[in-house]
């Protein structure tokens, strides 16, 4: 099993702020929502703190709440950057590190993340009627971050 200890600070520092990162992206897909969406991601947390035991990589990572560290990104450009930096880089430290079961789980997260912040709230429309659940730039960002936790022989 793989634990924090197995972990530099620096390492760790990334893995813990990769699926933050993913949520925030899709937040800024689309304007509007924030409160909803950040509603939603703290709940996708809350919620992966009450189901312990699938991963004990996971149970330490969910263990505090999300947070960033003082490099923390401003505009919607660098939130995207550092996102896609992020999650690439703790993709490749967990793969070097974590078994494959465990690799799945912290995927499944970080999908469960940005889902979270995309099925927030409806995109478009007007007094909750029409509409789409998840918006285009929103769908886009999932995409991303779905294509960035693939296994690298897919």
């Amino acid at each position: 099993m793989t634990r924090k200890a197995d972990f530099n600070a620096e390492e760790w520092s990334t893995v813990v702020e990769a699926p933050l990162l993913a949520g925030m992206r899709v937040m800024t897909a689309e304007r509007g929502g924030s409160i909803r969406e950040t509603v939603a991601i703290a709940k996708t947390y809350a919620k992966a703190r009450e189901q312990q035991g699938e991963s004990e990589l996971l149970d330490e990572l969910v263990a505090t709440p999300p947070a960033l560290g003082a490099n923390r990104p401003g505009s919607q450009e660098e939130i995207n950057a550092m996102s896609a930096e992020r999650l690439r880089e703790a993709v490749r430290i967990l793969r070097e590190k974590a078994s494959p079961d465990e690799f799945e789980s912290y995927s499944r997260f970080v999908l469960s993340v940005a889902e979270a912040a995309a099925e927030a709230h409806r995109e478009g429309g007007f007094l909750k009627v029409g509409g789409k659940q998840v918006s285009e730039g929103e769908q886009a960002a999932l995409d991303e971050i779905a294509a960035t936790l693939q296994p690298a022989s897919a």
